[in-house]
């Protein structure tokens, strides 16, 4: 071997130790949260879920976070990595990208100056959380993935909230837009892939009936979040007590101190994605330098930051440095097209801790609604019940106070401050509907003037277009309302019927989409003409009846994202071609039956999909990487919840999960356990009482 060849190893070898060292090197190492003790208790029942029991909020926060670390962890040393910026070391490429966001957006910096000014009993739930992550981690090192991770800060848990609520309402679309070259408004942008979502996998349906709906004459909720079964925005369910009134059922995501969604004894709520108008990118002037844009005839300077990435390539890390900008509209984007600025929703807003934790701890109407006019959620809709019999839903979002004169559909000026917003607009100005006649309210991602029934909905006269409501319709919405607007009062299996429902309405978008399919001119293609045959019979459900439902589904999601996503849909030909060629070249047929190709599956667990890509029963997307070609659900109907009060106030609820408890975990019984009554449309207790948890335990202990 020559000389050379050997220095040549030499730097080669050179180069991979400094890559493996590199990145823990720089990485800043938190300050460990003051040592005290906690105070708490575990009871997991049978099927895994656990309850915790705190004499404070800290206490059970510390205690949840232990808790879901023994089932997750790996997901929550994501969610932590993402607020240091240091996800790509862990996800390569994919998670430097969510690592610029953070930047671009200063989630860090917008915690960090918030933290000071945090409640201070938020700030100790937060805190609590934090320590009983560290815990975990100091008693399980051989678990923790990436140096100096630990110990985890209040400031950490802040950050991610911070970071991910944009994403539910489509920013990342914006930016993923802007970074590849265009300069798109919200409602043209592709999302990015770190967002961890296509634009499909945002869904839920929800629902809340008055006692003059139903026939127990019961107030019932019914939370049906559609996420992801698994990942950084599945649910993971929780039920949580303190001696200081923090009682909680319901479910989370990986990196939160609380429940997000669900019920205390006396009130719940459940959450839907909503799509107004949230974002305004402004194109600016700059200068011949590049480093200053005109504003009101003034040139300003451009704020401007190097960042290094970590980007993680096999078994080396490597750093990339990036630059981001920010301007007195919010943060920068340059490509070949111009520089862009984004103001959007909530921008510099932390407050969504506090709003979430004040919800847990609402008693009656007024403590909630108070809560939810914190202003700390950017988006998404609320369903409401309570022991009252009173019934609410409220289209969530901090809108824009915009001045009038502005196409806010486009981009804007960025030379001019007249079209800079400095704030939200008031909450008493949010659409909402409280204890309508019809007994009922519910939203399954469509516009909120159809939420309600004939007689109680809202008028869309009564908002400012400024607002930028949405006005599209889902399949879900339509038919929710349909079904829930049937004169007579409803019984509790009717409802459920209701919520299980896997028809799609004529009156739909799929109406008009299975419309052109069929008048699609398909010529002597005899495969075409006997798919249209086969889609001409179709009983529009999706119920594995017949033998269309398959080829129906397909067609379908061929048109789905776009539908979603407000463009123009496919060629109908093509879509219908597409969709015949793919069942054929998988499975030998156009008609195979539709549990034997769409399947629920995780481990050595297997077993039949029913449902529809927009149906009220969701199986919104399909990995198709399968070895036998089948489709494996992976999102749609994910954590459901039905919670219901009696005459006397008494809650109770059930629930269910695609998977179960122990999310990571392969080798527990609760990793695949809740799945047989997940596809058979069951549900299990939920042992809401701390003495029925103890009743039913199957371990308890101290963290």
């Amino acid at each position: 071997m020559t000389s050379w060849a050997i220095w040549a190893l030499g730097s080669v070898a050179a180069l991979a130790v400094a890559s493996a060292v590199w990145e823990p090197l720089i990485a800043q190492e938190e300050p460990a949260p003051a040592a005290r003790r906690y105070d708490v208790e575990i009871v997991r029942d049978r099927f895994g879920v656990p309850h915790i029991n705190g004499r404070t909020d800290a206490d059970a926060a510390y205690g949840l976070a232990f808790a879901h670390a023994e089932d997750d962890f790996s997901t929550i040393q994501d969610v932590i990595a993402m607020t240091r910026g240091r996800y790509g070391a862990l996800a390569g490429p994919d998670g430097a990208q969510v690592d610029y966001v953070a930047a671009l957006l200063d989630a860090r910096g917008t915690a960090n100056r918030y933290y000071p000014n945090m409640p201070d009993d938020v700030r100790k739930v937060v805190e609590g959380y934090a320590a009983g992550l560290n815990h975990y981690a100091a008693t399980h090192r051989g678990e923790v993935r990436l140096p100096k991770l630990f110990p985890v800060t209040g400031q950490d848990i802040v950050t991610g909230f911070v970071l991910r609520a944009p994403f539910f309402y489509g920013l990342d679309g914006v930016i993923g837009a802007l970074t590849s070259g265009k300069a798109a408004p919200a409602e043209n942008a592709a999302p990015m892939t770190p967002a961890g979502r296509e634009p499909n996998m945002n869904g839920s349906n929800g629902f809340a009936l008055a006692p003059t709906k139903m026939a127990d004459g019961k107030t019932w909720l019914i939370s049906n979040s559609h996420q992801p079964f698994e990942g950084q925005v599945a649910w993971y369910e929780a039920v949580m007590h303190s001696g200081e009134g923090l009682d909680m059922a319901g479910a989370l995501f990986p990196g939160s101190p609380f429940i997000l969604l669900g019920h205390n004894r006396n009130l719940g709520w459940t959450n839907t994605v909503n799509r107004p108008d949230l974002i305004d990118v402004y194109k600016l002037v700059l200068d011949e330098t590049g480093d200053r844009y005109r504003l009101d005839g003034k040139w300003l300077p451009l704020e401007q930051k190097r960042v290094w990435l970590p980007v993680r390539f096999g078994p080396f890390t490597i750093p990339v440095p990036k630059t981001v900008y920010r301007s007195v509209h919010g943060p920068v984007i340059l490509n070949d097209q111009g520089a862009f600025a984004i103001r959007y929703a909530g921008i510099d807003n932390a407050k969504a801790v506090e709003q979430y934790y004040r919800n847990t701890k609402a008693r009656d109407w007024d403590e909630w609604i108070r809560s939810m006019a914190i202003g700390g959620v950017p988006a998404t809709n609320f369903i409401y019940a309570d022991k009252t019999g009173r019934i609410a839903y409220i289209y969530n979002a901090l809108f824009p106070a915009r001045t009038p004169g502005f196409d806010y559909l486009k981009t804007l000026p960025g030379d001019t401050s007249r079209d800079i917003w400095k704030g939200p607009v008031p909450f008493a100005a949010y659409p909402k509907i409280v204890s309508p006649k019809s007994g009922f309210v519910q939203n399954a991602n469509n516009t909120p003037f159809l939420a309600a029934g004939p007689g109680s909905e809202l008028d869309p006269a009564d908002f400012s277009p400024l607002l930028g409501i949405e006005l599209g319709m889902t399949n879900r919405g339509l038919r929710a309302n349909e079904l829930l607007s049937a004169s007579g009062k409803l019984t509790p299996e009717q409802l459920l019927m209701i919520k299980f429902d896997k028809a799609y309405s004529k009156q739909s978008w799929v109406g008009d989409w299975m419309k052109q399919i069929l008048a699609a001119k398909v010529g002597d293609d005899a495969e075409l003409v006997r798919a249209q045959r086969l889609l001409s019979n179709w009983d529009w459900t999706s119920d594995n009846v017949g033998g269309a439902d398959a080829l129906a589904e397909r067609v379908i999601r061929a048109a789905a994202t776009l539908h979603w996503k407000r463009e123009a849909l496919p060629d109908p030909r093509t879509a219908l071609k597409e969709s015949v060629d793919d069942l054929v070249d998988r499975f030998g047929r156009i008609d195979p039956k539709l549990s034997d190709i769409q399947r629920l599956r995780r481990g050595s667990v297997d077993l039949p999909m029913i449902g529809g890509t927009d149906t009220l029963r969701a199986t919104t997307a399909w990995d198709k990487d399968q070895p036998d070609q089948k489709m494996r659900v992976r999102h749609g109907d994910s954590f459901i919840m039905l919670v219901r009060w009696d005459k006397q106030g008494q809650v109770m609820s059930q629930s269910i999960q695609p998977y179960g408890s122990a999310t990571t975990r392969p080798n527990s019984p609760h990793y695949t356990d809740q799945m047989p009554l997940y596809a058979q449309q069951q549900f299990k207790p939920v042992y809401f009482e701390w003495a029925d948890a103890v009743r039913h335990a199957q371990r308890r202990y101290r963290p």
